[in-house]
């Protein structure tokens, strides 16, 4: 099967759409143009309902209209051919048109046509309901309560908070035609004495326009005439308020003026809003040594301790302020970096909400803790899982990096501006309910599904939890976070369940290490073979472990996959090297089984060098409540005293495998790591590491002659380290990857891209690659490439009739002829139109299968060709050929008829007939 390649109009383009929407890319119904039946382009070029393809030349786009608007939020609207990524498509001002370049790919290419945002189908609702996996009551309700942790994070403090705004001079960023404003709003303690914390909040991708008094919302900055900017920004005021009664000070940032311009960003914005933090922080560090040059708001508030900030971010925001961490340590290139000072503040840690990671660069070295929600209908694969299971093995491991699920929680309330009846501008929940089809885990109403204040006081607690440990440095909060059991209970009765990696957790048993198992199989999370990934297509739902990146498969990143259909089937996990686990106090464990079972155990054993054998203990692991639109595949921490292998006299220095064995009946489950335990949060020091930027280089491919291009790869910073390194092959659309070791000043990573030139029409050619860190490397921006432009016109074409007065039961034919060859195939495209005089040839004149592949209608009831929507013909001329043929199939019936007409003109890049343009004009005879 053809896998597309990978296009990139805007190399990271995402949506920023006008009007009637609210604040995610959440599933929306399918396209009114039809029912979604068909699900690949026919022989003949054409497109399953919904989908069509425009323009000529390097303006040749795939378009796929929504019968809803497709609201503006985080997660990335793609197009995927044949189960792999085409492209990004850029979105028109009516939020429902979305348009992706084309390239050298022909419409026969394109198989299996979908639209994704963070792996949720937005031009077809499917199943939403699953199997075991939400229609019985049991499947729908709430995990267990955790017993409650030492200390409760989530009460208020006793400080008593002031509020107030400040608005500084705009700023302009690298790549955004227009200035970014500098806006906040400060909640400080009262009383508070000395320097305290601070804490910086950013808000993530949401329209940023909206008319007050009606539901009209833009994506537009700055604001058009009558209208009002969001303020999005004072969506955080209760966790700002907390953190204030507790002796934070609290600044939280408006970033409007990104989220209207980041479609044209290759990183979907991660390097502007790291920027715009910065900038933020320089001001409050200027603040602070110049207290009389600040604004009112900051001169009433405690001064600012910017040795110790905690950035928080929500969605592009946690994105955004993930970069910004990475930033301050490794800075960025100066070319593409909005700010150019000194870094004075430290960072010591991050939370992030529902965060999106497309580059999947988590900075190792800084502590995070993301919140991932259980029914988020926007970044809906949860691929904020990446910012712990992406530090393993990256740097020193020391610093804790935990992932808190909230069951119940969807994208938006986190934020009150984004939440119906508390915001200012229009909101809505952004888990698409439909009423015929009711999610039994996540529809409002559901044992399972938290209110907005509910799922608001939730993030307030844990958000407060991560400045206790990372800021304050009380150990005691670390339960709360790192996979031990225990829960807030300010948080209730929202069900929080957590895990960790990091912190003093020493050697482990890694699947995406050096490993051999036996009695199950080592899985991958991202591969298109389904013989060897690790959740199949048929799973009710999906796994945050195992969200997509940009590779076509990765290599390193599996799970170990287990399944039994009787107790005792043992699987058994072999490191190439022995694993100490001396000192330790536990083996700690990621498990996964599926959503919705219970009652899973497995023995838990490990066997020295010496052949000496032990079992620890038996766990129990419980899935998450979970269906088909839910991200529930998610591993729960469990743990086994180390106790018994030290009794039994093993050397526990030499630690050769880690067996587990089933003890039910039978099911599934997937191991993600295994971990030598102990209690305690180290100091996290970052390690100096280099870093990687990749970026983009445009070039003419010229009239004669081959030249060598270089991928543009900018390597800083100290040391060395491995990164891998991706290569997609733009004829085949499959990539290719290699181990690069990296460092300063050694041009390590070479990427050479031949062009040569001609004077014959393509399309231009992408040649993409993209990295990620592997191990002593940072990356900041993760993909670029060598972008060939075409410089040739296109052939023009011209049309002769083979067939076009025929008996019914006979086909229309006509020939296209180029008035060059091109060395792309080219598809001209006609639109039926009306006929000029007499009876026009109606559908049940046509054959009704082809009928139904052009246009998505059916034949009943009778009416004109011309009244059919969007009924298109192709034809396909192939690379380095002159002509094609196209027809349209007629048939025999017993009525008799006038002769009848039909009529096609040829269409622009905008898929509208042309005037005075290429026309195709046929008749058609009665039989008898």
């Amino acid at each position: 099967m053809f896998r597309a390649r990978r296009i990139w109009v805007t190399a990271a383009a995402v949506l920023a759409v006008a009007g009637g929407m609210s604040g995610s890319a959440q599933a929306a119904p399918p396209s009114d143009t039809g029912p979604f039946t068909a699900t690949a382009a026919a022989n003949d070029g054409t497109l399953p309902p919904g989908w069509r393809i425009t323009g000529k030349g390097s303006a040749q786009q795939l378009v796929w209209r929504s019968g809803t608007r497709v609201p503006m939020g985080d997660a990335r609207v793609e197009f995927h051919s044949g189960g792999q990524l085409l492209g990004v498509p850029r979105p028109a001002k009516d939020g429902r048109t979305f348009r992706l370049g084309l390239g050298a790919v022909a419409p026969q290419m394109l198989t299996d046509l979908q639209v994704l945002a963070a792996g949720r189908r937005l031009d077809s609702t499917g199943d939403n309901s699953g199997s075991t996996d939400g229609r019985s009551g049991a499947a729908a309700q709430p995990t267990a309560p955790l017993p409650a942790g030492a200390i409760d994070p989530g009460k208020p403090g006793t400080y008593r908070t002031t509020t107030g705004e400040y608005k500084l001079n705009s700023v302009r960023l690298p790549g955004y035609p227009q200035p970014i404003e500098m806006q906040a709003v400060v909640v400080a303690p009262k009383g508070a004495t000395g320097k305290r914390p601070l804490a910086l909040f950013l808000h993530g991708r949401h329209y940023t326009c909206y008319k007050p008094g009606t539901e009209d919302i833009t994506g537009d900055w700055p604001c058009p005439t009558g209208l009002k900017s969001v303020p999005s920004y004072r969506g955080y005021l209760r966790d700002q308020q907390l953190l204030a009664s507790q002796g934070y000070v609290t600044v939280s940032i408006s970033a409007n003026g990104i989220n209207a311009q980041d479609a044209d960003a290759e990183d979907a914005g991660a390097q502007a809003r790291s920027s715009l933090v910065r900038l933020h922080l320089a001001h409050w560090a200027d603040w602070s040594a110049h207290p009389q040059t600040a604004p009112p708001v900051v001169r009433n508030a405690p001064r600012a301790d910017l040795s110790r900030v905690l950035l928080v971010g929500h969605s592009r925001g946690g994105e955004g302020v993930n970069r910004a961490a990475m930033d301050s340590l490794y800075p960025p290139p100066a070319a593409q970096d909005g700010y150019r000072g000194p870094v004075r503040w430290k960072i010591r840690g991050t939370v992030l909400i529902g965060p999106t990671i497309f580059g999947q660069n988590p900075v190792a070295d800084v502590p995070s803790v993301t919140l991932l929600p259980g029914c988020d209908g926007d970044v809906s694969d949860l691929q904020g899982e990446v910012y712990v299971d992406g530090t393993r093995g990256v740097s020193k491991g020391t610093a804790l990096h935990s992932a808190v699920y909230v069951e119940g929680a969807d994208h938006n309330f986190f934020n009150t501006e984004w939440t119906p009846g508390q915001a200012e501008a229009p909101a809505s929940d952004d888990f698409y309910d439909d009423p015929d089809q009711r999610d039994a885990v996540c529809s409002p109403g559901a044992a399972t599904r938290l209110t907005a204040d509910q799922q608001h006081k939730a993030g307030s607690t844990y958000i407060a939890t991560a400045a206790r440990l990372f800021i304050a440095g009380d150990d005691r909060a670390r339960e709360l976070l790192d996979g031990s059991g225990r829960r807030a209970p300010s948080a209730d009765p929202a069900r929080v369940l957590t895990h960790a990696v990091g912190a003093n957790r020493g050697a482990g048993f890694l699947p995406d290490g050096q490993v051999t198992v036996s009695g199950g199989k080592l899985c991958a999370a991202v591969d298109p073979d389904p013989a060897v990934a690790c959740l199949s297509d048929d799973s009710k739902g999906i796994s945050p472990h195992f969200a997509q990146w940009e590779a076509t498969k990765e290599v390193g990143r599996r799970a170990v996959a287990l399944r039994w259909s009787a107790a005792g089937s043992k699987v058994t996990v072999r490191p190439n090297k022995p694993v100490s686990v001396s000192g330790a106090k536990s083996l700690a464990l990621r498990v996964i089984v599926p959503p919705n079972t219970t009652g899973t155990q497995l023995d838990v054993s490990v066997t020295d060098t010496a052949g000496h054998r032990a079992t620890l203990g038996r766990v129990r692991v419980d899935g998450l409540p979970g269906t088909q639109r839910t991200a529930s595949y998610w591993a729960r921490e469990v743990r086994v005293p180390l106790a018994a292998a030290s009794h039994a006299g093993l050397d526990l220095h030499r630690i050769k495998s880690l067996d587990l064995t089933p003890r039910s009946r039978s099911g599934q489950a997937w191991l993600m790591d295994a971990w030598a335990w102990r209690p305690g949060t180290p100091a996290a020091t970052a390690a100096p590491l280099p870093r990687v930027d990749i970026g983009r280089l445009t070039v003419k491919e010229g009239n004669s002659g081959v030249k060598t291009y270089r991928v543009p790869v900018q390597v800083t910073g100290r040391g060395s380290g491995q990164v891998r390194l991706y290569v997609d092959n733009p004829a085949t659309g499959h990539d290719t990857s290699r181990l690069v070791t990296v460092r300063p000043g050694a041009n390590s990573i070479d990427v050479p891209v031949k062009v040569a030139g001609n004077t014959r029409f393509d399309y231009g050619v992408q040649h993409d690659i993209f990295v990620k860190a592997v191990h002593g490397a940072v990356v900041g921006a993760h993909r670029g490439g060598v972008t060939t432009e075409n410089d040739d016109p296109m052939p023009t074409f011209t049309v002769t009739p083979i067939a076009d007065r025929v008996t019914e039961g006979q086909p229309l034919k006509w020939k296209v002829t180029l008035s060059a060859p091109a060395d792309v195939e080219l598809n001209p495209a006609f639109l039926v139109q009306p006929v000029a005089s007499g009876p026009e040839l109606s559908t049940l004149d046509v054959d009704p299968q082809w009928l139904s592949e052009n246009s998505g209608e059916e034949a009943a009831p009778e009416r004109p060709l011309s009244k059919v929507l969007s009924l298109f013909l192709w034809t396909s001329v192939p690379a380095r050929q002159l002509s094609g043929e196209i027809s349209v199939p007629t048939i025999t019936d017993q009525v008799t008829e006038q002769p009848e007409s039909v009529r096609f003109l040829g269409v622009d890049e905008n898929g509208d007939p042309q005037s005075g343009g290429p026309e195709l004009t046929g008749t058609v005879l009665d039989a008898s």
